[in-house]
C-alpha cells in the first residue's frame, strides 16, 4: 500500500500527532464524547468531522466515509462535504472502542464551485489532523454496521471441526464437574508439601493418611482415590492444615469474589469426576418450563443453562459451547444439530427476552452475524522492536513433534507456541511472534511469520496460533494483532462456536502443560466479554483462586489467557436488553497485549481548547497560548485565563468521574 503523504507515510503515531500539531498543518480541538469532532486547519478554518460509517474492513485496515462541515475563517456560512478514507486502527475489545491511527483520504467533496486547491488542503487537513482528534468509533457500532464478509478460514476449516457431543450430565440438585485430563498424574507441591494432581484445572491433592481432598468454593471433599467418589467432610488432616492457610490468606485478598458470587458458595451434593470429555447442566430442582411466546419453544427456568422443549416435536435442546445438542429426553442419547438446521423458532425467540442470549448460536439472526463480525475483528497493538522480549522454557530438552499436511514442527513440553520451520524456529507469546535459530532463544521480534502456519489444521494442539497476525511493520515498530481464534472460539458456518471439539492430550511429566479444551467448563457467550465459564462454576473451584496458578496455562487458548467467570442472575431480562450476566471477574483482561510492557500506548490527544468566539487554546508551559494566525500567543486576558481553567477543571473532574465508574463497573 502506497500512501499519499507525509502524515501517512510515518506511521508511528507520535510521530503523526506532533505533525498534527504543528504548525503549517492543522490543530485539533480536545476531542468531545459526542460528534462532530473539530480540526482546525492551518488557515484558521475550522473542519468539523461526523461520525464516521464503516465500509470494509480487513486486516488492521478500515474504509470509511463521513460528512463534514468546513467554516472558513471570517465567515459565517459552512461549507458541505463528505470525504472516504482508508485507515489503520487500533482496537481496544476491552475498552469496546476501535481508534484511528492514519488516514489517507481516498476521495473528498466540498460544495461550492470546484477548487482543487482548497480540495487538496482539505484533505491534508483531514490526514494530518485526523489521528490526533481522538476520532474514536464504538467497537459495537462496527460490529452492528459491516456487512458480513465471506471468512475463507472459517470455510476451509469448518469441515474439520468435531461437533461429536461429550458426556451430557443432568442434575437436579447442586452438583460440580471436576475434570482431570486422561489418567491422574500426581507431582509434589514444593511448598505445601503434598502431592498434588497436576493435569486437572481443579484443586485435588493426597493426604498422608492416603486419602485424597477436592477443595472447591471453600469447601473440602475427600475421597479414597484421585477420581472419587468424593463427599463433603468438615475434617482435613493435619498435613493439610497448611494448604487451608494458603488458601485463607489467597481468598482474603481475592478481590474479585464478591458477596454475588458467595450466594454460590454452599455445600455442593454431588462431585462428578470425569476423564473424557463432559458438560454438566443442572436444574434446582425438577425442570420448570416456561413459554416462550409467539413459538412451540419452552426453556428450562429454574438453571442458568441453556435447556429448550420443543413441544411441536417433542424434543430437547441444549446448548453447550455455541453447539446445539438434542435427544428425546435427558438421558439421551444426544445428536448434533447444526445451527441452520434447527426449528425455525429458535429465530423467533424475540430479543428482550428472557433467553435471547441464545441468538448468537442461532443461523441467520442478527445476533449471529455480530457475534462472527466480531470475532473476525481483530485485537490489534504496535509493539516495539526496541523492546519486544520473550522466554521459553521447557520441561526437559525440547521436544517436537510433526504437523499434519505442512513442513512445520510444534514443541510439545513447553507451555508456549512454539514452531519449528526449516532450521528456524517462532514463538507466539501474547499474540506476538517472534524468531529464533534454536529452540530455546534468544528470540527477535517478526516482521513476517511462516507461510504454512495457514496450513496448520484443527486436530493440532497449536492450532489457535494461526489466529494470531502480523499486518505490518517499520524500523521500529511491528503491527500486530489476534481475532477470536486466538482465545479459542471459531467461525464454524453460520455461527460462532468454542473450542475446535478436538480432544488434545496434555502434556505431563514434570510439569503439566494443558492445550485448548472445548468442553467442561460451560461456556456461554456474551456479545460484549465474549466467552465466559459457565454457570455451574465458581472461580474457587480452580487453581487460580488460591494461587496455584501453574494449571491455569493453556486450558482455553494462549497461554496468558484466562475467560471470565459469569454469574447467572436471571431476573427475567434479556442479554440484548440488559446485560445480567454480568461479569464479576473484575481482573479479567481480553486484550492480552495489556499484559506486554513492549506494546506502545496510543497517546492521548494534546488537550486544545476553545471559546465562545471560536478562538483555539491549549495549556502548556505553565500557562496557556493562543492560536491566532498560524502562531502561538500567550494568552494574557485574566477573563479567558479564569474561564480556561474552569473548563479545565471540569473536564478533570470528569475523567476522575468516567475512572470511578469503569472502576465499580469492573
Amino acid at each position: 500500500m502506497r500512501y499519499r503523504n507525509a502524515c501517512f507515510i510515518h506511521h508511528r503515531w507520535k510521530t503523526i500527532l506532533l505533525v498534527a500539531a504543528m504548525l503549517g498543518t492543522a490543530t485539533v480541538l480536545q476531542a468531545q464524547g459526542e460528534w462532530p469532532r473539530s480540526i482546525v486547519g492551518a488557515d484558521g478554518g475550522i473542519l468539523y468531522i461526523y461520525q464516521p460509517q464503516a465500509d470494509s474492513f480487513s486486516g488492521n485496515i478500515l474504509r470509511f466515509k463521513a460528512a463534514f462541515t468546513y467554516v472558513e475563517k471570517g465567515k459565517d456560512l459552512p461549507g458541505y462535504g463528505s470525504f472516504q478514507a482508508l485507515t489503520m486502527v487500533d482496537i481496544d475489545k476491552d475498552q469496546r472502542q476501535v481508534f484511528v491511527l492514519v488516514a489517507n483520504v481516498l476521495s473528498l467533496r466540498i460544495s461550492g464551485p470546484p477548487d482543487s486547491a482548497k480540495t487538496e488542503y482539505l484533505k491534508e487537513t483531514i490526514e494530518c489532523g485526523i489521528p490526533a482528534a481522538s476520532i474514536d468509533i464504538p467497537l459495537d457500532e462496527l460490529v452492528s454496521a459491516l456487512p458480513l464478509q465471506e471468512d475463507e478460514e472459517g470455510r476451509r476449516f469448518a469441515r474439520q471441526y468435531r461437533n461429536d457431543p461429550p458426556r451430557i450430565i443432568v442434575a437436579t440438585r447442586p452438583s460440580i464437574l471436576a475434570l482431570i485430563d486422561g489418567l491422574p498424574k500426581m507431582k509434589r507441591h514444593p511448598v505445601w508439601g503434598v502431592n498434588m494432581i497436576i493435569n486437572t484445572p481443579n484443586i485435588i491433592m493426597e493426604s498422608e493418611d492416603g486419602w485424597f481432598y477436592l477443595y472447591g468454593a471453600r469447601h473440602w471433599y475427600i475421597g479414597p482415590v484421585g477420581t472419587g467418589p468424593y463427599n463433603y467432610t468438615g475434617y482435613i488432616a493435619p498435613d493439610m492444615q497448611r494448604v487451608q492457610e494458603a488458601f485463607r490468606l489467597a481468598m482474603e485478598s481475592a478481590s474479585e469474589h464478591t458477596d454475588t458470587i458467595r450466594e454460590g458458595a454452599g455445600i455442593v451434593e454431588d462431585i462428578i469426576v470425569s476423564a473424557p470429555p463432559a458438560e454438566l447442566i443442572q436444574t434446582r430442582g425438577e425442570p420448570v418450563f416456561t413459554r416462550i411466546a409467539g413459538t412451540s419453544l419452552r426453556y428450562v427456568s429454574n438453571t442458568n443453562n441453556d435447556i429448550f422443549l420443543d413441544s411441536a416435536l417433542h424434543k430437547y435442546y441444549v446448548l453447550l459451547s455455541g453447539r446445539w445438542f438434542t435427544a428425546a429426553g435427558f438421558n439421551g442419547p444426544w445428536q448434533f444439530v447444526p445451527a441452520d438446521a434447527l426449528p425455525a423458532d429458535f429465530a423467533r425467540i424475540p430479543e428482550g427476552s428472557p433467553k435471547d442470549n441464545v441468538l448468537a448460536s442461532v443461523a441467520g439472526t442478527d445476533a449471529a452475524r455480530e457475534a462472527i463480525v466480531d470475532a473476525l475483528l481483530p485485537q490489534t497493538a504496535v509493539i516495539s522492536r526496541a523492546e519486544a522480549a520473550t522466554s521459553v522454557s521447557y520441561d526437559g530438552p525440547p521436544k517436537f513433534a510433526a504437523i499434519a499436511g505442512t513442513r512445520l514442527h510444534y514443541a510439545l513440553n513447553t507451555a508456549a507456541v512454539v514452531l519449528k520451520d526449516q532450521h528456524n524456529y517462532y514463538c507466539v507469546d501474547k499474540g506476538v511472534w517472534f524468531s529464533a535459530g534454536n529452540p530455546s532463544g534468544p528470540w527477535t521480534l517478526c516482521t513476517e511469520r511462516p507461510t504454512q502456519v495457514d496450513l496448520i489444521p484443527p486436530d493440532c494442539p497449536v492450532y489457535f496460533c494461526k489466529y494470531a497476525y502480523i499486518f505490518g511493520s517499520d524500523p521500529n515498530y511491528v503491527y500486530a494483532g489476534y481475532t477470536a481464534g486466538y482465545l479459542n472460539a471459531y467461525i464454524s458456518g453460520p455461527t460462532l462456536v468454542y473450542g475446535t471439539g478436538w480432544s488434545y492430550p496434555a502434556w505431563s511429566k514434570n510439569a503439566c502443560f494443558p492445550r485448548p479444551w472445548t468442553w467442561g467448563f460451560g461456556m456461554s457467550y456474551n456479545p460484549w466479554i465474549g466467552w465466559c465459564l459457565g454457570a455451574s462454576l465458581d472461580p474457587e473451584w480452580f487453581g487460580s483462586a488460591v494461587g496455584n496458578n501453574g494449571w491455569s496455562t493453556g486450558w482455553w487458548g494462549s497461554a496468558a489467557y484466562q475467560p471470565p467467570y459469569i454469574w447467572h442472575h436471571f431476573s427475567g431480562h434479556g442479554l440484548y436488553e440488559q446485560d445480567i450476566r454480568r461479569a464479576e471477574n473484575i481482573t479479567y483482561v481480553n486484550n492480552l497485549y495489556r499484559y506486554r510492557p513492549d506494546r506502545i500506548s496510543r497517546p492521548p490527544a494534546a488537550p486544545f481548547y476553545t471559546d465562545t468566539i471560536g478562538d483555539v487554546f491549549t495549556h502548556r508551559d505553565g500557562g496557556w497560548w493562543r492560536h491566532e494566525e498560524g502562531k502561538w500567543q500567550l494568552a494574557t486576558d485574566p477573563h479567558q485565563i479564569s474561564t480556561l481553567n474552569t473548563i479545565e477543571m471540569h473536564r478533570k473532574r470528569s475523567g476522575m468521574r468516567i475512572r470511578n465508574f469503569l472502576r465499580q463497573r469492573g
